[in-house]
């Protein structure tokens, strides 16, 4: 039997690494003061519309359930999030809110990219301020530093200061234009100059003007830098990205860039935007995130800003597996082994009472033969062989599977005490 395309298994290898990933987020999250909750996976579809409207459809997994109702798979965290943080009118600002679990969407599968993933997510909802864009960016290269992920560059830039642009060039304040070019500025990060002039010059646009917004979305740099080679009084919101690079530079977070060509591909965000890469590995963006002001108002909240970021974990395994990272914890386990069948009782009992104490034991439950137990055994820092000779005078036999060593231990300190005798 197949899955359905998209979708795939998760094996232990592949888990662990997951679940890795999500302890040292739930670490992090602590540490700067997130609360963990977990939104509905499903929502009604007229809620997933709210966010980025009728065109979603396409991308996400929606039926109509028993009560004629159209529900829809979580797409993310985010509308999740905003619609609980809008419904709670004596929530204390400002909120700060993560979560790690599943998501669906109806992509194209592509490499780190199933049509069912993992991500992690933080957002902060209170009045906008700068900080608190700049508190999400931090924590985003605190999380990288956290699992080890070296050569991570994080790309920030401001929607109105690209659009201000935009709307300068094709000298139009028309909105469905500006968003036609906002989306082509986010693809020339994915497809070739030539190939993204095409595509809009056949929808009517200036190949001239287009040459001109692909030019600036190359720019990238320090502050400073870009002071140098652009006109920066023509920008809107200029200043708030000075701003916010400059919190980021005071909270030790140096590996930034402001990069003109970011400015992420949903309508919604309203004010900063950013996104990670890992400059060894062309995999694409690891994160993304922004501010979006607008979306709480969807909720009936105008009274409420948001600011977040969003990661996709298969794909920072990738990453991480591209540097050769090892990032599954180093489990402990012993083994317990039994030289006859009269001993297996005897052993099982010693695994039941070490589990409880928690330590992690594996042991041979189908009566197998001590050499095929030994041959079993090979991953274990330990293996403990109760044999009848050495059980009757109380002790057991620890062998260290590293360098074969053997030792006796009596069975009353063994259970007094696993930890200190295995040297856990």
């Amino acid at each position: 039997m197949e899955l359905p395309r998209g979708m795939k298994d998760f094996e232990n290898s592949e888990y662990s690494k997951i679940e890795s990933i999500r302890k040292r987020f739930l670490e992090l999250s602590k540490i700067f003061g997130f609360e963990i909750m977990e939104p509905s996976p499903l929502e009604l579809l007229s809620v997933i519309e709210a966010k980025s409207g009728p065109s979603i459809r396409d991308d996400v997994y929606f039926f109509s359930d028993k009560g004629d109702r159209e529900v829809a798979l979580r797409f993310d965290f985010t509308v999740g999030l905003t619609r609980y943080a809008a419904e709670q009118k004596s929530m204390k600002m400002p909120a700060k809110i993560s979560s790690f679990g599943g998501v669906w969407r109806y992509d194209e599968p592509q490499k780190g990219r199933y049509r069912f993933f993992h991500q992690w997510d933080i957002e902060i909802f209170s009045k906008p301020n700068l900080e608190y864009d700049a508190e999400i960016i931090e924590f985003t290269s605190k999380f990288f530093e956290k699992i080890q992920l070296k050569n991570i560059v994080i790309d920030i830039s401001h929607r109105k200061l690209v659009e201000s642009y935009i709307k300068k060039i094709f000298d139009s304040e028309n909105n469905e234009l500006i968003s036609d070019i906002l989306r082509a500025v986010d693809k020339i990060q994915k497809k070739p100059r030539q190939e993204i002039l095409k595509e809009f010059k056949e929808k009517g646009y200036s190949t001239d003007n287009l040459e001109k917004i692909i030019t600036f979305s190359e720019i990238h740099g320090s502050p400073e830098e870009i002071e140098k080679k652009f006109d920066t009084n023509l920008l809107e919101s200029w200043d708030e990205l000075k701003t916010v690079f400059k919190s980021l530079q005071n909270r030790n977070v140096n590996n930034i860039q402001i990069n003109f060509g970011i400015v992420r591909g949903l309508d919604y965000y309203s004010g900063i935007v950013f996104e990670a890469f890992d400059t060894s590995f062309d995999i694409g963006a690891l994160i993304g995130g922004g501010r979006y002001d607008s979306l709480p108002s969807v909720f009936g909240r105008n009274d409420l800003g948001a600011t977040g970021v969003a990661g996709g974990v298969e794909r920072i395994i990738l990453s991480l597996e591209n540097q050769n990272s090892m990032l599954q914890e180093q489990d402990s386990r012993i083994s317990i082994l039994y030289v006859n069948d009269e001993m297996q009782p005897i052993a099982i009992n010693l695994a039941s009472t070490l589990r409880s104490k928690g330590i992690l034991v594996d042991i041979d439950l189908a009566g197998k033969s001590l050499k095929k137990q030994m041959e079993q055994s090979t991953s274990a820092k330990f293996a403990l062989i109760i044999a009848p000779k050495e059980f009757a005078n109380g002790t057991v036999i620890i062998r260290d599977m590293t360098n074969r060593t053997e030792k006796e231990t009596k069975v009353e300190n063994l259970l007094s005490d696993p930890q200190s005798v295995l040297n856990l």
